[in-house]
């Protein structure tokens, strides 16, 4: 039995999503003993990242409750800016953060901690290209290898892949 037995995770998934913040995570967690699911706008399609990488989604937004997961990864890449236009992928994302469970995002992820409000009085941090969307949603922005918000719900940040290994821990670390 891992740590995470018995816990479950969304990580979501859209096109052009950055390969390594995609399956680092989903990996780490199931050797861990969590529920990995693939969250996109639609269920059971195949989803290219920027290198053409297949991933199958396995649930669709609007048909899961993020009240049921106790984390939710947002991965990098183009695919938060995909994300952002579905309403069901940025209603799933508030509903989380109301709900009090873990938002973990890294690179171009925080765009979706945007569109829900989670940010405002947070400190975060992300690649340095979003910096600015972030301090306009109200975050404190800083350039750190992982940023770990303690305040509820719990807010995970990180920049780029190399960051992955203190991400993937610092969200383990929250699911204890």
């Amino acid at each position: 039995m891992g740590k995470l037995t018995g816990k479950k995770i969304a990580v979501l998934l859209d096109k052009e999503y950055q390969e390594l913040e995609v399956w680092y995570p989903y990996y780490r967690m199931k050797e861990e003993g969590a529920e990995v699911v693939l969250v996109a706008p639609e269920a059971k399609k195949e989803y290219l990242s920027k290198l053409g990488y297949s991933a199958t989604s396995q649930a669709a937004a609007d048909k899961v409750r993020a009240g049921d997961f106790h984390a939710v990864i947002i991965p990098g890449g183009w695919a938060p800016d995909f994300m952002r236009r579905s309403d069901a992928m940025v209603n799933f994302v508030r509903d989380a953060a109301k709900a009090g469970i873990v938002l973990a995002a890294i690179c171009h992820g925080g765009w979706m901690l945007c569109c829900t409000d989670a940010l405002r009085g947070r400190k975060a941090t992300s690649f340095m290209a979003i910096r600015f969307d972030m301090v306009n949603a109200g975050a404190t922005w800083v350039d750190e290898e992982v940023v770990v918000d303690g305040s509820s719900p719990k807010i995970i940040t990180s920049r780029k892949p190399s960051d992955l290994p203190a991400f993937c821990q610092a969200i383990i670390q929250a699911l204890l």
